[in-house]
C-alpha cells in the first residue's frame, strides 16, 4: 500500500528564487502541452496522447533554454498532469456530468514539482534533500520514513512555505483486531455520534476563525492591486486558511486513530457530500465539518492496521427505529427518537448510529438484529 510523508523544507533565499523559476518553467510546459493538444483537435481533428507531448519536449527545450534548469522527468510529469486532466474530462463527458475542459495555469498557479523516480534527480542525505540542478535543502524529518520511497513532490504553499511530500510503498502492519464494532453517524450538532452513545463534539474550526478571516479579507480588498502591500495582506488571508486546514486535519487524524485502535469494524454512512453542499443554508457548516476527510483518514489507517471500514446506504437511518425497525418520520429539528410501536426513546443520532452498525453487520453477512451489536465479531 502507498503512504505519504510530508516534511517542511527550509530553502535559502537563492534556492527559493531558483525553485520559483523551476515552477514557472514547468508551468509553461503544462500550458504548452495543453495548447498543443487543443490546437491539434481544433485544426486537424487529431487527438494527441501523452507520448506525443513527451516527444515534443526536446524541441521545446531547444527553443526555450530556461527549461534546462528543470529535471527532465519533472517536465515529463507536467505532460502527465495534462493527460490526466483530459482523461478526467472525457470520463465526465461520458458520465453525463458537467465536464469542465482542462484550464491553463496562470502565473503563480502552478505550485508543485514531482520527481516520479526517487534517486533520479532527488535523494535524501541525512537531514538534507538533494535536488538536481539546485543542491542541498534543509528538511525537518520530524518522523522517520518507513518503507520504499517511490516519488517526491516539492510543493509551495499559498503562505510561501515549502514542503517535500514522499510517496512511500509500505507493507500493511496488521495488529490484534478488537472484538468491538461501532456505527458512526456524522452530523452538525455533534461531529459524530457512536452507536455506544459516545459523542465527538463539533469543533467548527472555520466558524471560530470567521471574524478574523473577514477582517483580513476586507483589508486585502482595500489594498491596490499589484502592490507589495496587497501581496502581504494576501499572505495573511492564506495563513488563516492554512491554520483552519491544519487544525481540521489534526482533529481528523487524532479521532480516526482512536477509532481504529478501539474497534475492529467501523461503519459509516456513504454520504453524497457534494450533493449536500447544494443546500445553501447548511453548505458552510457541512464543508467546515469535513466528514469525507474524516472517513478517508479512518479508512487509510484501518487498511494499514487490518481493520474493516464499511460504508452503508444512508437512507432512513435517522427515521427507522433501531429496536423494532418501524419507520418513524421526524423533521431535522426533532433531536429525540420516540417510537410509538415499541416505546424506544433515544437520542436521534445514537439511534441512527445503531442502524448504521446494523447495516454494516448486514453487509458483512452477520445477523443484523443481534441484541448486542458488539457481540460475535472475530
Amino acid at each position: 500500500m502507498r503512504k505519504a510523508y510530508k516534511y517542511r523544507l527550509y530553502p535559502t533565499k537563492g534556492q527559493i528564487r531558483i525553485l520559483n523559476r523551476m515552477l514557472e518553467a514547468t508551468r509553461w510546459v503544462y500550458n504548452e502541452a495543453l495548447a498543443t493538444r487543443k490546437r491539434a483537435w481544433e485544426e486537424r481533428h487529431e487527438s494527441l496522447g501523452l507520448y506525443d507531448t513527451h516527444s515534443l519536449l526536446p524541441r521545446w527545450k531547444a527553443e526555450r533554454p530556461s527549461l534546462k534548469i528543470v529535471h527532465s522527468q519533472v517536465l515529463q510529469n507536467a505532460c502527465v498532469r495534462v493527460d490526466l486532466a483530459f482523461k478526467a474530462f472525457f470520463r465526465r463527458v461520458k458520465a453525463g456530468e458537467e465536464p469542465g475542459y482542462p484550464r491553463f495555469k496562470g502565473p503563480g498557479r502552478y505550485d508543485s514539482l514531482t520527481y516520479p523516480q526517487y534517486g533520479n534527480g532527488v535523494r535524501l542525505e541525512g537531514r538534507h534533500l538533494i535536488l538536481s540542478k539546485l543542491g542541498s535543502i534543509k528538511v525537518v524529518l520530524h518522523r522517520p520514513i518507513e518503507g520504499t520511497i517511490k516519488t517526491v513532490t516539492i510543493r509551495r504553499a499559498s503562505t510561501g512555505k515549502w514542503y517535500a511530500c514522499f510517496s512511500v510503498e509500505v507493507e500493511p502492519s496488521p495488529q490484534p483486531v478488537p472484538d468491538a464494532a461501532v456505527g458512526i453517524d456524522v452530523g452538525l450538532e455533534s461531529f459524530a455520534t457512536l452507536s455506544n452513545g459516545e459523542k465527538i463534539a463539533n469543533p467548527r474550526f472555520f466558524r471560530r476563525e470567521e471574524k478574523a478571516l473577514a477582517k483580513a479579507q476586507r483589508r486585502l480588498a482595500r489594498a491596490e492591486k499589484g502592490t507589495p502591500e496587497r501581496a502581504k495582506r494576501r499572505k495573511v488571508v492564506a495563513r488563516i486558511h492554512e491554520r483552519i486546514a491544519n487544525r481540521r486535519r489534526d482533529f481528523a487524524h487524532q479521532h480516526s486513530r482512536t477509532l481504529v485502535n478501539r474497534f475492529g469494524i467501523i461503519a459509516f454512512e456513504d454520504l453524497n457530500v457534494q450533493g449536500m453542499l447544494e443546500n445553501r443554508c447548511l453548505a458552510k457548516s457541512i464543508a467546515d465539518a469535513a466528514w469525507k476527510q474524516f472517513v478517508q483518514y479512518t479508512m487509510s489507517k484501518a487498511a494499514e492496521a487490518g481493520r474493516r471500514v464499511v460504508l452503508v446506504d444512508p437512507r432512513n437511518t435517522s427515521q427507522r427505529c433501531s429496536r423494532c425497525g418501524q419507520l418513524v418520520q421526524k423533521d431535522v429539528s426533532v433531536r429525540v427518537h420516540s417510537c410509538p410501536v415499541c416505546g424506544l426513546v433515544l437520542d436521534r443520532d445514537e439511534n441512527a448510529a445503531i442502524n448504521i452498525l446494523r447495516l454494516g453487520r448486514q453487509s458483512l453477512g452477520a445477523n443484523p438484529w443481534k441484541p448486542n451489536p458488539f457481540e460475535g465479531w472475530e
